[in-house]
C-alpha cells in the first residue's frame, strides 16, 4: 500500500531515520512475520496476543504497527473469519493501536500514534465496511471489540467514518440492531451512536426511521428513569443529538410517541430528597431535551418558528410547567445546577407564547393557607438566593415574562404599593403574604448594609423588566414614594431619587471583610444604571423628576470622569446624562437641555464626553455581545463539571479564581445582552446628534422672529432704530460665539470618529442655513423700514401742504364772516393786461425769428460766394429749392 509506505517513512523519521533499528520496530516486525507466515495455528495466535500486548504498552510499538501491521491484520478479517481467536486478537490489537497511552508523555509537538493510526485506518472505506460486517458474527467478543474499534475511530475521525457508514449497505441498521443485544453490547452501541449522530442530520433521520425513539425511551424506563445510571445519560445524549436543530425529527417525536415519556423522567419519585451526581446529570439531560424543543436555532427560520410554538403548546398541555415549577421552585433541596436549568426552561417555555404566559401568571404554589403565586416564589428566590447563577437564571424568567407582554407588565406594576414602615422591615419569614409589588419594593429599600445593596440591585434588575418599553408602568413607578431609609428624617421621596442614592452607595460601600468589593460593586452599579437608562428612555416626566435634585447631575459628572471605575460604567453614565438632553422638555433655567449641554462642556469637555461612548463600544462587553447562543451540549466529558455549580461563601477565601471569573462573566453577559447593547448603540447616535446640535445652537438662538423686528405701538422712530441696532449687535456677538463653538467641535471631530464628524458637519450646515435665514429676514425688515420711512415723509409733506391750504381757506372764511367786502375782479382790465402780455410775447418771438433769418441769409451768401469761386453755377443749384422748403414752413407755421 502506498499509504502505508509513506506512513512508514514518517515513523522512521520520528525515530531519527527510516531504518531506526529500534527494539520495538524489529520486535513488531518479527511478530507480524509470524502471523502472516506462521505454519502452526497456535503459534500465530500466540504472536497476535504478544503483538496486542506490546502495542498497548509503548507508543513506539503503536507507530511500528501502524507502519507495517494494518494489511496483515485486515487479511485476518477477510480470510480467517472462522478462526474466532485470531479475529478477536486482531480486533484487540487495532483497539490498542487507536487508544492513547496515558502514561506515555512526549514533547508537545510530537505526532500522536493513536491519531495517525486512526487516520490511516479510516481512509480505506473498505476497511469500515469490513468492520461493520463483523457485527453479524455470533461471537460476543467479536461484536464487542468491533464496536469499541468503531468508537475509537469516531473519536478522532468522525466525519470520515460517518460518510463511510452512510455509504455501507445496512450499516446503520446493523448498529441499531446492537441496541437489542446483550446489555454490554447495547451500552457500547449507545456510546457509539452518540458519537455517530453528532452534527449528522442524514444519520439522525435514518436512526429515527429505524425506531430510535422507541428504543431509547424503552431503555430509559428499563434503567429506572432519572434514578438510573450512566446508560440513561447516554440515552438522553443520543436523544438530544437526534433532536438538535432537526425539525423533522421533533415533529416525528411529537406526533408518534408524544412528549409524555420525556416528561415522566422529570417526575421525582420516592427519593425526591436525594440527588446523587448521576441523578443530577440525568435531570440536566432531560432538561436539555426540553430546551432543544422550545428554543430552536439562532438563525431562526419561519418554518421552524411554527414548530417551536407547537412544541411549547403541547408541552404545557402535558403539564410540563407544573413539573418544572416543582423541580426548580418548590424543591429547594435540588442541586443549584438543576434549579438553574429548570428556570431557563421555564423562561424559554413562556417566551413569545401568550397562552403559556397566562398559564404561568395563574400558577399558584404551596398548600392552603400558605398558597402564593409562582411569580412571587420566583421573586423570593431572586432576592434571597446565595447563588449568583441561580439569581441570573430566576431573573431570566421575569425577562421572558415581561418581554413584549404589556399586559403582564401592567399586572405586576399594579401591585407596586408601598407598605407601612413596620411591614417593609418585617422579617423575611413574614413575606409570604406579601404581594409581588410589596416584596419588590421591600427589596428596593436599602440600609447601610452591603447585603441590602445586593438585594436592592437584584430587585432593580426585576424592576427593569417590569417597566421596559411600557409607558404606563413607568408612570406608575414614577409616582411611588417610599420612606427613605438613608434620609435623616425618613421623609418619603420618589423611588427614582432613592435609586440614584443607591447608585452612589454602590460605588463606595465596603464589603464584609473591610475591603472594597470592587467586582460586586461594579455589578451593582451596572444593574442600577441599566434601570435608570430604561426608565428615562423616551419619558420626559422621569427626566424632569431626575433633574429635580441637583446632586444627581453632579454625581453623574463625577461618575463619567471617574478614572477608578470601568469604561462601561463611565459609558453608561454618559448615556444616562445624554438622555437628560434628548428627552428633556423642561424650560426651567438650569434644567433645560441647553443648560445641561453647557454644563457637560464646562465640567467634562464635549470631546471627552463624546469619547466615553467610543471607549464603551471598544470594551469586550459591548464588542463581543451576540444573540443568545445555544447552550453547550451535555456530554460524558463535561457532565461532571456542568452538574457542580456550587455556591461560593463570601466570608471564605476562595482559591478558585476561574470560578469567580466565570461568575463575573455570567453576570455581565446577563446585563449586557445583545438586545441591550443594540439599544445603547442606537440611543448613542441620537445623543450625539442632539448634543452637537444644541451645542452649536444654544438657547439664546440667533434666529430672530419677524415679529421682533416690527415697530411697537408706543415706540417712536428713534427708539425703533436704536432697538434694531441693539438686535444687530447682539446677533453679531452670538454669531461670533457660534463660530467659536463650531471651531471647537470641528477641532475635536477627528478624535471622536467618523460618525461624530458627520454629525458635526450636519450641525455646521444647519447653523449656516439658520444664519442665512436670519440675514434674509433682517434685510427684508430693513427694506420694509426704509420704505415705511419714505412713505411717512411723503405723507408728511402732503399733510403740510394741506395744512397751509386749509389755513388760507380758514382766513378767507373768517373775513367773510366778519362782513368785510372783497372787491370784485375787473374783467376788462384783466383782458387788457392779457392782450398786452400776449402782444409782448409775439413781438419777442418775431424778433427771434428775424434774427434767425438774418443768420441764415448770411450763411447763404457766404456759401454762394465760395461756390462761385469754385466754378459752380449758383443759380442752377438754387432752382427748385423754394418749392422744397415751402411745405416745412407751412408745417412749422401750423405747429406754431
Amino acid at each position: 500500500m502506498d499509504l502505508v509506505s509513506g506512513y512508514k517513512g514518517v515513523v522512521g523519521r520520528m525515530f531519527g531515520n527510516e531504518n531506526s533499528g529500534s527494539n520495538e520496530d524489529s520486535y513488531v516486525e518479527r511478530l507480524l512475520d509470524r502471523i502472516s507466515n506462521g505454519v502452526l495455528a497456535e503459534d500465530r495466535r500466540n504472536a497476535i496476543i504478544e503483538l496486542q500486548s506490546v502495542v498497548a504498552e509503548t507508543r513506539a510499538a503503536q507507530l511500528a504497527f501502524g507502519a507495517m501491521g494494518f494489511p496483515v491484520l485486515l487479511s485476518v478479517f477477510k480470510e480467517e473469519r472462522e478462526d474466532v481467536e485470531m479475529v478477536r486478537g486482531a480486533l484487540e490489537t487495532f483497539v490498542s493501536a487507536l487508544t492513547p497511552i496515558a502514561h506515555a508523555k512526549g514533547p508537545p509537538n510530537e505526532v500522536q500514534p493513536d491519531i495517525m493510526n486512526t487516520d490511516l485506518l479510516s481512509r480505506e472505506s473498505e476497511s469500515i465496511s469490513l468492520l461493520l460486517s463483523l457485527l453479524s458474527e455470533e461471537d460476543f467478543y467479536v461484536r464487542y471489540y468491533t464496536l469499541q474499534l468503531l468508537t475509537a475511530l469516531l473519536t478522532n475521525s468522525r466525519n470520515r467514518l460517518q460518510e463511510a457508514i452512510l455509504t455501507t449497505p445496512r450499516g446503520i441498521t446493523r448498529l441499531m440492531d446492537m441496541l437489542m443485544d446483550r446489555e454490554v453490547i447495547r451500552n457500547e452501541a449507545l456510546l457509539l451512536l452518540t458519537y455517530l449522530t453528532r452534527e449528522a442530520e442524514e444519520i439522525q433521520k435514518i436512526l429515527v426511521f429505524e425506531g430510535a425513539f422507541e428504543k431509547i425511551f424503552s431503555i430509559i424506563k428499563e434503567e429506572g428513569g432519572s434514578e438510573g445510571g450512566v446508560v440513561v445519560q447516554d440515552c438522553l445524549e443520543l436523544l438530544n443529538n437526534l433532536l438538535r436543530n432537526n425539525t423533522s425529527n421533533q415533529v416525528l417525536l411529537r406526533e408518534t410517541i408524544g412528549f409524555e415519556p420525556l416528561i415522566s423522567i422529570l417526575k421525582l419519585r420516592g427519593s425526591a430528597y436525594s440527588f446523587t451526581q448521576q441523578k443530577t446529570i440525568n435531570l440536566l439531560g432531560v432538561l436539555e431535551t426540553i430546551s432543544l424543543l422550545i428554543t430552536g436555532v439562532p438563525e431562526t427560520v419561519a418554518g421552524k418558528d411554527g414548530n417551536i410554538l407547537t412544541n411549547k403548546t403541547v408541552l404545557v398541555q402535558r403539564q410540563v410547567l407544573d413539573n418544572l415549577l416543582l423541580l426548580g421552585v418548590e424543591s429547594q433541596w435540588a442541586p443549584v445546577a438543576v434549579r438553574c436549568a429548570t428556570f431557563r426552561c421555564i423562561g424559554d417555555l413562556i417566551a413569545g407564547h401568550g397562552k403559556n404566559l397566562d398559564a404561568l401568571a395563574r400558577k399558584v404554589l404551596g398548600d392552603p393557607p400558605h398558597e402564593e403565586s409562582a411569580l412571587n416564589s420566583v421573586l423570593r428566590i431572586i432576592l434571597r438566593t446565595s447563588s449568583v447563577q441561580e439569581f441570573l437564571a430566576a431573573d431570566y424568567i421575569f425577562k421572558c415574562f415581561c418581554e413584549k407582554n404589556p399586559d403582564g407588565q401592567i399586572m405586576l406594576a399594579s401591585t407596586l404599593i408601598p407598605q407601612p414602615h413596620l411591614m417593609a422591615h418585617a422579617p423575611h419569614e413574614e413575606d409570604v403574604d406579601m404581594s409581588f409589588g410589596s416584596m419588590l419594593l421591600r427589596g428596593l429599600t436599602l440600609t447601610e448594609n452591603y447585603g441590602d445593596l445586593e438585594t436592592c440591585c437584584r430587585a432593580a434588575g426585576v424592576l427593569t423588566h417590569v417597566i421596559k418599553d411600557n409607558l404606563s408602568c413607568k408612570e406608575k413607578v414614577l409616582k411611588i414614594e417610599t420612606e427613605a431609609a438613608m434620609s435623616p428624617l425618613g421623609a418619603p421621596e420618589p423611588l427614582l431619587h432613592q435609586t440614584m442614592k443607591y447608585l452612589a452607595v454602590a460605588s463606595s460601600l465596603k464589603g464584609g471583610d473591610g475591603k472594597s468589593s470592587t467586582l460586586s460593586n461594579f455589578h451593582c452599579q451596572s444593574i442600577i444604571l441599566k434601570l435608570l437608562i430604561t426608565w428615562l428612555f423616551n419619558y420626559p416626566s422621569a427626566v424632569q423628576c431626575f433633574l429635580d435634585s441637583r446632586p444627581h447631575l453632579t454625581y453623574l459628572f463625577e461618575l463619567v470622569s471617574n478614572p477608578d471605575t470601568t469604561m462601561w460604567i463611565r459609558g453608561m453614565a454618559a448615556v444616562l446624562l445624554g438622555e437628560c438632553v434628548v428627552f428633556n422638555n423642561n424650560s426651567d433655567a438650569g434644567k433645560d437641555s441647553f443648560s445641561i449641554v453647557d454644563s457637560i462642556n464646562q465640567k467634562i469637555g464635549l470631546t471627552s464626553y463624546l469619547l466615553k461612548f467610543e471607549d464603551m463600544q471598544k470594551t469586550f462587553r459591548f464588542s463581543s455581545a451576540k444573540p443568545d447562543q445555544p447552550r453547550k451540549p451535555l456530554t460524558r466529558s463535561n457532565a461532571a463539571s456542568m452538574s457542580e455549580i456550587e455556591d461560593v461563601d463570601d466570608s471564605e477565601e476562595s482559591d478558585e479564581r476561574t470560578e469567580e471569573h466565570s461568575e463575573e462573566h455570567s453576570v455581565l453577559s446577563s446585563i449586557f445582552d445583545s438586545q441591550f447593547v443594540n439599544f445603547i448603540k442606537s440611543l448613542e447616535a441620537d445623543i450625539k446628534e442632539s448634543t452637537l446640535q444644541i451645542y452649536t445652537q444654544p438657547k439664546s438662538s440667533v434666529a430672530v422672529m419677524p415679529a421682533e423686528l416690527e415697530q411697537r405701538s408706543a415706540e417712536n422712530d428713534t427708539d425703533y432704530a436704536k432697538r434694531l441696532k441693539v438686535i444687530v449687535r447682539k446677533q453679531h456677538s452670538e454669531i461670533q460665539d457660534l463660530l467659536n463653538r463650531i471651531a471647537t467641535v470641528s477641532g475635536s471631530s477627528s478624535k471622536i470618529g467618523d460618525g461624530s464628524e458627520q454629525e458635526v458637519g450636519n450641525s455646521e450646515e444647519t447653523l449656516r442655513k439658520n444664519l442665512q435665514e436670519v440675514s434674509e429676514q433682517l434685510e427684508m425688515a430693513i427694506m420694509e423700514k426704509s420704505q415705511t420711512e419714505s412713505d411717512l415723509k411723503s405723507l408728511s409733506d402732503a399733510y403740510n401742504s394741506l395744512e397751509q391750504a386749509n389755513y388760507q381757506l380758514e382766513n378767507e372764511i373768517k373775513v367773510l364772516k366778519a362782513g368785510g367786502a372783497v372787491p370784485p375782479p375787473d374783467i376788462e382790465s384783466i383782458k387788457a393786461e392779457a392782450r398786452e402780455e400776449s402782444q409782448k410775447e409775439s413781438e419777442a418771438e418775431l424778433n427771434d425769428l428775424l434774427v434767425c433769418l438774418g443768420q441764415e441769409q448770411s450763411k447763404v451768401e457766404k456759401l454762394s460766394s465760395r461756390l462761385t469761386e469754385l466754378g459752380e453755377d449758383v443759380e442752377q443749384l438754387l432752382e427748385g429749392i423754394g418749392e422744397d422748403v415751402e411745405l416745412p414752413e407751412d408745417d412749422e407755421s401750423d405747429e406754431a
